[in-house]
């Protein structure tokens, strides 16, 4: 991927209350049917950001939170699990923000935070509650949902948003920012083709988890970020995944 043809076409918008969706479209003569890296930044007292994007997205991204916020006054760098779109940039991002820190769950801070950052992690407990000042986000343990032991959730509890990442995936390079249409069978789609799921047999009962905060937005990772009622789309999902046949 050239970076630099990209960073251009990386977009900002506010898709909740201080909550901004960072896109970068990378077309379909370079992924086969064309995708997009979403990062989510917090603006507040101190701010958040979810997802870095890959290092060779780092400059696009860094000028697009510049837009919102100096990227020196990050605080905290989030991810849902260790992946090179999820926190390939991460150090870059320590560096450019010198009182930043990232932040994850547990699991991820033990077996390759801990190792990986160039600072010290903050690792939250599940259920674990974060004030970042008029936000509070809590972490939610979801270990390979859709993949990866690690993997868990931020939940952005004053606008009901949930930082799912690479749930409901889709994909595609032209979305709008924010849909109220259905993103279900488009991210089915992408997951039959790229089986990118776990099957965990832990899955039903995690769908139900995250269902259980009554999210309002979905800041999903790839494609656009979704409006609507969040717990009946996650339970259309766990029922989705438990009737789907095992594959051979």
């Amino acid at each position: 991927m050239n970076a630099q043809a990209h960073a251009s076409s990386t977009r900002v918008d506010e898709i909740a209350e201080g909550i901004f969706r960072i896109s970068t479209p990378v077309p379909a003569s370079v992924v086969p049917g064309g995708f997009t890296f979403n990062q989510y930044l917090i603006r507040d007292a101190e701010p958040l950001l979810f997802h870095t994007g890959p290092r060779m997205l780092f400059g696009a991204v860094r000028d697009a939170i510049g837009h919102v916020l100096p990227v020196a006054t990050l605080r905290y760098v989030s991810f849902s699990h260790v992946e090179a779109d999820e926190c390939g940039s991460l150090n870059q991002f320590l560096a450019a923000a010198p009182q930043a820190v990232p932040l994850c769950g547990r699991i991820a801070a033990m077996v390759s935070i801990g190792d990986l950052a160039d600072r010290p992690p903050r690792a939250l407990a599940d259920q674990e509650r974060l004030t970042l000042g008029q936000h509070v986000v809590e972490w939610i343990d979801a270990p390979h949902l859709p993949h990866g032991w690690e993997c868990g959730y931020l939940m952005e509890t004053t606008t009901r948003t949930l930082l799912c990442g690479d749930l409901f995936t889709q994909l595609g390079e032209t979305h709008p920012a924010i849909t109220e249409d259905d993103i279900l069978e488009p991210s089915e789609a992408a997951r039959r083709d790229m089986d990118y799921y776990a099957h965990s047999p832990d899955t039903g009962r995690l769908l139900e988890r995250l269902a259980g905060t009554a999210p309002t937005t979905l800041a999903c990772m790839h494609g656009p970020a979704w409006r609507g009622d969040g717990a009946a789309l996650l339970r259309r999902l766990a029922a989705r995944l438990a009737s789907a046949p095992a594959r051979q």
